[in-house]
């Protein structure tokens, strides 16, 4: 953190003179939120406004440039494949052959250390199952799952629009200020998302859009508690922080139903890249795809081709 920062930050003065002093040094009204009132961007705004009125707000040096963010995958995650045309019996002896530890389960919401092939009454067709992952990590997790994708591409798996993708971040570490900014992140992209995503995951009974929720509902929110209520605390959104109380995760569902490694693997890496940024600020509303911060020129493409196809 630069230098001018720290000392205006460790200072015993009010929260006010903080955040006037910072928006002189040339911070922007979101970063002196995330650093002073823990992501309260409406008070930041109100002490900026004041200035202006009172005709103090020059900044006095260039603006601060904070350090490149670095995106390198080594997050713990865990995936939920739902789909069908395969017995649990048959693919769990597959998966084991492979190398894969897995139990075949009734259903439950439990962490395992092992994979686990669970029943789940929502989904269509024959031999339905969900496929549940241990905790992965990073790019060895990535790896395991993609042999997972080989084991259910051999065994003939199937996917229809009753199944979906679901993929649990560590959130653990996480501030009010990332859970403020990841929130608003995915409202304020979610027509971008919904445009690389069928239909059937635009908005469903199971990954309901964020629209309902207003910007002011999150920003004034204090605690994840006041961030899950503008929820509703409703699991059943495309971002569900429900399952931080159980699983210290945050989960995301939209995603439709694969077992294609490609796709899992490039909407991971999107997720985790955008948690990545919103530990330091938000992506602001009107945002396109080209303008992703948070991803490279390849993770691009990939999605505008998604867009492409999936608009015809």
């Amino acid at each position: 953190m630069n230098e001018q920062i720290r000392e205006i930050l460790n200072q015993q003065v009010t929260k006010t003179s903080k955040i006037q002093q910072l928006l002189l040094l040339g911070l922007t009204r979101r970063q002196v939120a995330d650093l002073v009132t823990n992501g309260n961007y409406g008070f930041v705004q109100n002490v900026y406004r004041n200035m202006l009125d009172a005709g103090i707000f020059t900044p006095i040096i260039a603006p601060v440039s904070f350090p490149t963010i670095d995106y390198t995958f080594n997050r713990r995650f865990g995936v939920e494949i739902e789909a069908y045309n395969c017995t649990r019996e048959r693919l769990a002896r597959e998966l084991r052959e492979a190398g894969i530890n897995v139990v075949v389960e009734g259903y439950n919401h439990n962490t395992r250390n092992h994979w686990k092939l669970v029943t789940d009454g929502s989904l269509c067709g024959n031999n339905t199952f969900e496929l549940v992952s241990p905790v992965l990590e990073g790019e060895a997790g990535l790896k395991e799952l993609e042999k997972v994708c080989w084991v259910l591409d051999y065994c003939d798996v199937k996917v229809n629009d009753s199944c979906g993708l679901h993929i649990h971040m560590d959130a653990i570490n996480f501030t009010m200020a990332t859970w403020k900014n990841l929130a608003l992140t995915y409202k304020n992209i979610e027509m971008v998302i919904d445009a690389f995503m069928p239909n059937s995951r635009r908005n469903n009974t199971y990954c309901k859009g964020l629209r309902h929720i207003t910007e002011r509902e999150i920003l004034s929110a204090n605690s994840l508690t006041d961030l899950r209520r503008a929820f509703n605390n409703d699991r059943y959104h495309k971002l569900n922080l429900e399952s931080y109380s159980r699983h210290n995760t945050v989960e995301f569902r939209q995603h439709s139903g694969t077992t294609n490694f490609t796709k899992m693997e490039n909407w991971i890496r999107f997720i985790a890249n955008m948690i990545t940024f919103a530990e330091q600020t938000m992506v602001t509303n009107g945002t396109t795809l080209v303008n992703l911060p948070f991803l490279t020129d390849d993770q691009k493409t990939y999605f505008k081709l998604r867009t492409k196809k999936l608009s015809r």
